[in-house]
């Protein structure tokens, strides 16, 4: 077997939670691809390295970040709303190699269906189901010349109908990427792929980012470290693919459950607090007893064909 470091090309990884994942799969001996839309000259910023859940956080920074403490990373420009661009990020990971592909790229607009603008809502879904669906697509090629034994892992939601309140628009979308990672599991369980797994992962706990910046200081107790998700993004990659795959994880539960934490403290973000837990304590099954009654299967580019 190969005994090259494994690749991981994480889409989203400017700053916040996709920064931390790509620092930590670098110092746990990956090859990284950073890629997002927002560039920069690393070699001008000050202070470096950025505040990571800045906008003066880019791919170019992270890569230097991770370069200057020894890991090996790439950074590549990409707009996931436009699926060209989307496969030409993927076959510029000039690594030799693609194991793991990782999502994190999203667009966010919480409101009512009545406070959601039809442009918010359409960024939304390019953003989100649709840009996935171009990165798996453009990845599998990539997996298939690796023998079928790479990993997905997405950033998305369990299903759960407390999720669509005061959201419908952003859950969707999220939803959307749940049903792809349920379905491309069942796609390679079909098709013998027994080395592949995709796996979604949401938080358990509000994690500091971007998007948590201008927080109101007293509710900063309530906010993780981003060490708690990549600690969890590690563990899917360390666990057998038959555990994981088609599986929608959230990541305390994960790791108690997998890795035997029980103590969390360390994740948060105000030393001594404990954040509030945002997530439900268990999740719907989505299994029904006809789960593997297909009823008579079809394939619409067979019955293209026969036409």
């Amino acid at each position: 077997m190969s005994t090259a470091p494994k690749v991981a090309l994480i889409v989203g990884a400017s700053r916040g939670i996709g920064r931390q994942i790509a620092v930590d799969l670098a110092r746990n001996g990956y090859k990284v691809a950073v890629a997002a839309k927002t560039t920069s000259d690393s070699a001008t910023a000050v202070p470096f390295p950025p505040d990571p859940n800045s906008s003066q956080s880019t791919i170019n920074t992270v890569q230097r970040e991770i370069q200057e403490s020894g890991g090996h990373a790439i950074a590549v420009k990409v707009d996931v709303r436009d699926a060209d661009s989307v496969r030409s990020m993927v076959d510029q990971v000039e690594l030799g190699r693609l194991d793991v592909l990782i999502y994190n790229s999203g667009a966010i607009w919480w409101s009512s269906v009545a406070g959601t603008p039809m442009q918010r809502f359409r960024l939304m879904q390019r953003v989100n189901p649709e840009g996935l669906y171009a990165a798996i697509q453009a990845s599998l090629p990539h997996f298939e010349t690796l023998g079928w034994n790479g990993r997905v892992i997405v950033i998305s939601p369990p299903i759960y109908s407390r999720f669509f309140r005061g959201k419908a628009a952003y859950a969707m979308g999220k939803v959307a990427m749940s049903v792809l990672t349920i379905g491309l599991a069942m796609d390679w369980e079909r098709q013998g792929h027994s080395n592949m797994a995709i796996t979604s992962l949401w938080p358990a706990a509000a994690i500091q980012s971007a998007a948590t910046r201008d927080m109101d200081n007293s509710l900063r107790a309530d906010l993780r470290k981003a060490t708690i998700f990549s600690d969890a993004v590690l563990a899917i990659l360390e666990l057998p693919p038959s555990r994981v795959n088609g599986k929608l994880e959230v990541d305390e539960d994960l790791l108690r459950r997998e890795m035997g934490i029980t103590d969390f403290s360390r994740y948060s973000l105000v030393p001594g607090s404990s954040p509030r837990r945002i997530m439900p304590s268990s999740f719907p099954d989505l299994t029904v007893p006809e789960q593997d009654d297909e009823g008579q299967r079809r394939d619409s580019n067979n019955l293209r064909a026969k036409m």
